[in-house]
């Protein structure tokens, strides 16, 4: 066994592997009496086949794995003995001679090797990230009391259809009709968007269904109808207009606020007031939470000088994702890329500076509110614990989502504890300026 090493710079390192037959005769021997005891063939009682036969049907496939065995286990040894940090896995270098694959030859392999670049700073009160302080306007207040009652609100009688209303139809061409038809005046289409707009009961309206209900799907569930039935109907309808309904917002009584904050919890509009201000300033406080960690990670990472092995990195993206990325698709993303492997490496620096270490239960609980985040997002805010517990189970058997809530935890552990060395620079901002911030 012969072991070349290569320093081509300080990120990238190219290794030589000559594999002598000597240095896997006694694991290719090893594996192809496996197959002999394990082979059944026609004509053989099972572990009775000649060896040559067993050599002929396997053997190209035995000395393949042979090597690769060797080559596998000089590699990781080479790593662990020089205390190589490295990024990726190695990769058959791009001038990899040609083997020909024939026990008791000698093989030549090259493998380059990315490795991780040295990181050495501290963190102190010295370095300054800005944290927004968004301001909670008078405007602001009065948008989310409305959408508070717009979200109680309920579908009542209405007079004149207006933009936001619904219309009540019996609907009739002459050869075909429908009753008790729904009509969003804000979907209907060219000229008869303004024959519907001011639509009372009583009223009559002539419309042609397909230049007004432009979705095919949603005209032939309206006229009940099959699709396919559609090209068969004359176009032209009379809707006869049996009633209007209107959106009407929730009255700002106690009512609406023991549904929306708990009963007894808020009295009067003072008290809805100060709840909204409240609630905004929570909001608020995670979007500004969420921005700061963002900043603290763009921060490190340009203060800890980071640089990569970007063409291997390129290289190990196409290899390890097996034909999911091209090339090309990784030269689109890479810049994104590169970020996450820079603050990989940067938070594992500090995971091993500051002795930070993720326990069990911390995984756990990040499975389950990842679990509540999900069932949230569908609406669902008040998931029972049991039914959390089991979805949280599901996303702990998985090792990829494993994985990310270890990688949740650290993120959270290792700002929380830069936070607490650095200086915030606090910046009062409005919501909308803080929304544009790149």
């Amino acid at each position: 066994m012969k072991i070349e090493k290569k320093q081509i710079d300080d990120l990238n390192l190219q290794v030589t592997l000559d594999i002598a037959a000597e240095d896997y005769a006694a694991i290719e021997k090893k594996k192809l009496n496996e197959r002999l005891r394990n082979t059944e063939l026609r004509g053989f009682r099972k572990g009775k086949a000649p060896m040559s036969l067993i050599q002929k049907l396997y053997g190209e496939q035995t000395l393949v794995e042979s090597v690769n065995t060797v080559v596998g286990e000089e590699l990781d040894k080479l790593i662990q003995d020089n205390n190589l940090s490295i990024l990726g896995e190695p990769l058959a270098s791009e001038d990899q001679p040609k083997n020909e694959w024939e026990s008791g030859k000698d093989f030549t392999f090259k493998f380059d090797i990315g490795l991780a670049p040295k990181l050495d700073f501290d963190v102190t009160e010295a370095d300054t990230v800005p944290y927004y302080d968004i301001t909670v306007t008078e405007a602001a207040k009065k948008e989310m009391k409305a959408n508070m009652l717009n979200q109680m609100g309920s579908m009542q009688e209405g007079e004149a259809a207006g933009e936001d209303d619904y219309v009540i139809a019996d609907i009739d061409n002459g050869s075909h009709k429908a009753e008790n038809v729904y009509v969003s005046i804000r979907n209907v289409a060219g000229d008869a968007h303004a024959k519907f707009l001011g639509a009372k009961a009583g009223d009559v309206v002539e419309v042609n269904v397909n230049e007004a209900f432009e979705n095919e799907t949603d005209r032939a569930s309206m006229l009940k109808v099959k699709k396919d039935d559609l090209a068969t109907l004359d176009p032209v309808f009379k809707f006869t207009i049996v009633n209007v309904k209107t959106f009407v917002p929730a009255e700002a009584d106690t009512e609406t606020f023991d549904r929306l904050f708990g009963e007894g919890k808020v009295k009067d509009d003072a008290e809805f007031t100060e709840a909204v201000t409240e609630r905004l300033k929570a909001n608020y406080k995670e979007e500004a939470d969420y921005r700061l960690s963002k900043d603290i990670r763009d921060y490190l990472v340009e203060k800890a000088g980071v640089t990569l092995p970007e063409e291997f990195l390129k290289r190990w993206l196409v290899d390890a994702n097996e034909g999911k990325f091209t090339k090309e698709d990784i030269e689109k993303d890479f810049d994104a890329f590169k970020q996450d492997f820079k603050w990989d490496l940067v938070r594992g620096y500090l995971m091993d500076k500051y002795g930070l270490k993720v326990e069990e239960k911390e995984v756990e609980e990040a499975a389950r509110a990842y679990t509540a985040y999900q069932y949230a997002m569908y609406g669902m805010g008040n998931v029972p614990d049991e039914i959390l517990d089991d979805a949280a189970k599901r996303v702990l058997s998985d090792r990829k989502q494993v994985r990310r809530m270890i990688e949740n935890v650290e993120d959270r552990k290792v700002i929380d504890a830069v936070r607490e060395k650095i200086k915030l620079a606090h910046k009062k901002i409005t919501v909308a300026k803080f929304r544009e911030l790149k």
